[in-house]
């Protein structure tokens, strides 16, 4: 098993990466976030700075402007949104521990895109259904892109949800969809009970996008493994 958040067949070809091409265009507020980051005991969940970059481009080429995020932790991709979306951009971001926001949101501050953010401090599935209650018709302005990091056994969930609050042709995007390589490897039995339950409800999840005709996919080979979705039904 990877005992990082790099899947690829070296760290030095990461390090080649990041150093040639993330670190360099990476934003001063967001470089902050991932040094203060790092150093908590659960710094490694915290999205690598490759998948913040990607998710910046993403945003760019979609010229999305509404968004909702599940799971913040300190913030990094949601600061990483924030600076993607346009002035008048808006997130919704939803995590039951505002805690570790408030150890992202001076950094936020900094770069000056607070305004554009309303953090939720709740389970993200009662604010959801409230969300699809609110909207009447797909006539109503809908999201154009949403990203997930969150708790695994809600993923299934939170995709019905976020397919009535994302557009056609928005996009949703799921992290940990490769779960550390451990969806293709056999069972360990070395893993924590907890790793192993993790490990099975993505594979469940991977399994269960792959069947949705709704949805186009793309699974990538990034950090722990990111799934985009684009919504076409």
């Amino acid at each position: 098993m990877a005992s990082h958040k790099n899947l690829l067949r070296s760290d030095g070809l990461l390090k080649y990466i990041l150093e040639t091409s993330v670190y360099p265009r990476e934003h001063q507020q967001l470089k902050e976030l991932r040094e203060v980051t790092m150093k908590l005991i659960r710094g490694d969940m915290s999205v690598p700075p490759e998948e913040g970059q990607l998710l910046s481009v993403i945003l760019k080429l979609m010229n999305a402007r509404k968004t909702v995020e599940i799971g913040v932790f300190t913030g990094y991709s949601l600061l990483a949104t924030a600076l993607a979306l346009p002035k008048d951009g808006k997130i919704i971001a939803i995590d039951m521990d505002r805690s570790s926001f408030e150890i992202g949101l001076p950094f936020i501050q900094k770069a000056g895109v607070e305004e554009k953010i309303k953090f939720i401090e709740s389970k993200a599935m009662p604010i959801l259904d409230k969300m699809v209650e609110e909207v009447k018709d797909e006539k109503d302005e809908l999201y154009d892109f949403a990203f997930v990091d969150a708790d695994k056994v809600n993923y299934e969930q939170y995709h019905e949800r976020l397919m009535k609050l994302v557009k056609i042709g928005g996009a949703i995007i799921y992290d940990n969809t490769l779960w550390y390589g451990t969806v293709a490897e056999p069972l360990d039995p070395s893993l924590p009970e907890w790793m192993v339950d993790v490990r099975n409800l993505t594979i469940k999840f991977n399994e269960f996008l792959v069947g949705d005709p709704r949805v186009d996919i793309s699974q990538l080979c990034i950090a722990d493994g990111l799934t985009i979705c684009r919504r076409i039904a």
